[in-house]
């Protein structure tokens, strides 16, 4: 058996590692996701009948901050702390049996009074997907709660720039019956009583509604009596047995993580064995519209060229045609009709195309202007410290090592500026302990910040070994716990398997950087 992953930096520990993570894919093929605060929040307020209903409400209570609140700083704690003191007024204006009453309405109260201090200031909240209905939704909630308990707290405002228009609307073309977006679908739970039972909505044929258990839980309503909601409703007892009673913001991710995963461990040249099978799984879920990150989602940008680029660094390229539907102008969106852009996606597809074309030279010519387009299109988003930013992870070092990987290898000699500029930025941000983080030190983030440095054009460069050295001194020395949520979803989450995998790369490539040292 190879050493944990806390104390092991030797390549050969670190590899048998890598293929122990590789395996627990196949034996885990719905995604090792952390839980959620707002999707276990919304499963307290929708399905108190369901399975470990008593955990979740413990969950709750154990994870809000001494504060009041739940979630991360600047502004990502509004959703899941409005969700957790929503499920919480839920139960008890419900009298939930079993509740400890006292204990539920301090646990309360503390998530109001933070809500009602925050909620009268300006917010500069994240681009986090469906925040402008979620958050109107679960004000609605809260203050329906208060009016029936009567705890003297005032009704919450809506944040500014915030109205319940676009929500209403929301509900009344679901009830209409008219098709739902599939990306929509991922929220349903914003619809309130339309949701249960909607017209023209059907689970997948594992049970799901848009990959998310608040979503699937808001479709089926009450289970009692209707043998079409069985489905989903076996698929909820599943998910909520993952940790026992809290849920994930988002499952099945099986496309998602086994891209991820391999892409971060074969980029970084640690010899894994790869599952046949799994690369067999990977090629058969691309189909001429992309494919999603899971059961239920809408297929993206993100996840197909992550898996399309896994393909070719496997060995076993295929044609990248279908990203084309994603072009919009000079970059690529996530899904047609994407509101925002993001910098990791469009890294993302440059990595897809360049490897496609160093793997296929006879279609390079093919993809060449598309490779120059996007490599200017990211070059120009680079912060001026060096770092980039994006909407789907809450920290600059995944954006940044991104775009400084797809630049350094497909954007030509145009991109060397930026490439060494970002790794100029990620040694004046290590921290004292040897790691990097945007809110604290993490192994996640440090294993980004290493790659940036170890993976680039001058990575002998003898300040980048030291710094690296550091940054593995403190992947060894840490205590292997759960990497904190930091990607974006309705909730921020962490999808464990990858983070490893990110882990174990950047550990492999300090042990060997230092041995050649």
């Amino acid at each position: 058996m190879s050493k944990t992953l806390a104390t092991a930096t030797d390549p050969a520990d670190l590899t048998a590692t890598a293929n122990e993570l590789l395996s627990s894919l196949m034996l885990r093929p719905w995604g090792q996701v952390s839980p959620s605060v707002y999707e276990t929040g919304r499963l307290v307020s929708l399905a108190p009948w369901l399975t470990g209903h008593g955990e979740r409400i413990g969950y709750l209570v154990r994870t809000q901050r001494p504060d009041g609140s739940w979630g991360a700083p600047d502004g990502y704690g509004l959703v899941p702390t409005l969700s957790a003191t929503e499920g919480i007024l839920a139960a008890l204006t419900r009298s939930d049996p079993g509740i400890e009453r006292g204990r539920l309405l301090e646990t309360a109260d503390r998530g109001l009074s933070v809500l009602g201090g925050w909620l009268k200031e300006r917010l500069d909240l994240p681009d986090m997907p469906a925040i402008e209905h979620i958050v109107p939704s679960l004000v609605s909630l809260i203050n329906q709660h208060l009016a029936e308990l009567g705890t003297g707290h005032e009704p919450l405002p809506l944040p500014e720039g915030m109205t319940y228009d676009t929500l209403r609307l929301v509900r009344e073309w679901i009830k209409s019956g008219a098709e739902v977006p599939e990306k929509l679908l991922h929220a349903l739970e914003i619809a309130g009583a339309e949701a249960a039972g909607a017209p023209g909505i059907r689970p997948t044929p594992i049970g799901t509604i848009g990959a998310s258990p608040a979503a699937t839980a808001a479709w089926l309503g009450r289970p009692e009596g209707d043998p079409d909601g069985e489905p989903a409703r076996q698929h909820l007892e599943a998910v909520v047995r993952l940790h026992g009673g809290p849920v994930p913001v988002g499952l099945p991710i099986t496309v998602f993580e086994r891209s991820w995963v391999l892409s971060w461990l074969v980029r970084a040249g640690v010899p894994v064995e790869v599952p046949p099978e799994m690369l067999a799984d990977i090629r058969a879920a691309i189909g001429p519209e992309g494919t999603p990150a899971g059961y239920g989602l809408p297929a993206d940008a993100d996840t197909t060229s992550v898996a399309l680029y896994t393909l070719s660094l496997a060995g076993a390229p295929y044609e990248p045609d279908c990203l084309w539907r994603f072009r919009s102008g000079t970059h690529f969106a996530t899904w047609p009709g994407e509101q925002g852009t993001s910098v990791s996606v469009n890294a993302h597809v440059l990595d897809a195309f360049g490897q496609y074309a160093a793997r296929r030279p006879d279609a390079a010519p093919r993809y060449a202007e598309t490779i120059a387009d996007l490599s200017a299109w990211i070059g120009e988003r680079q912060q001026p410290d060096g770092s980039w930013t994006d909407r789907w992870h809450a920290s600059p070092y995944y954006a940044t090592v991104s775009c400084a990987l797809s630049l350094d290898e497909f954007g030509g000699p145009g991109a060397a500026a930026a490439v060494r500029a970002a790794a100029e930025w990620v040694l004046s941000t290590q921290r004292p302990d040897g790691s990097w983080g945007r809110w604290e030190g993490t192994a996640e983030e440090t294993a980004y910040a290493m790659q940036v440095l170890l993976l680039t054009e001058g990575r002998d460069d003898p300040r980048r070994i030291e710094a690296a050295g550091r940054g593995l001194a403190y992947l060894a020395g840490s205590t292997g716990g759960e990497h904190p949520p930091l990607w974006h979803d309705k909730d921020l989450y962490a999808p464990f398997a990858i983070t490893r995998a990110a882990v174990i790369a950047s550990s492999y490539l300090a042990a060997r950087a230092t041995v050649r040292s």
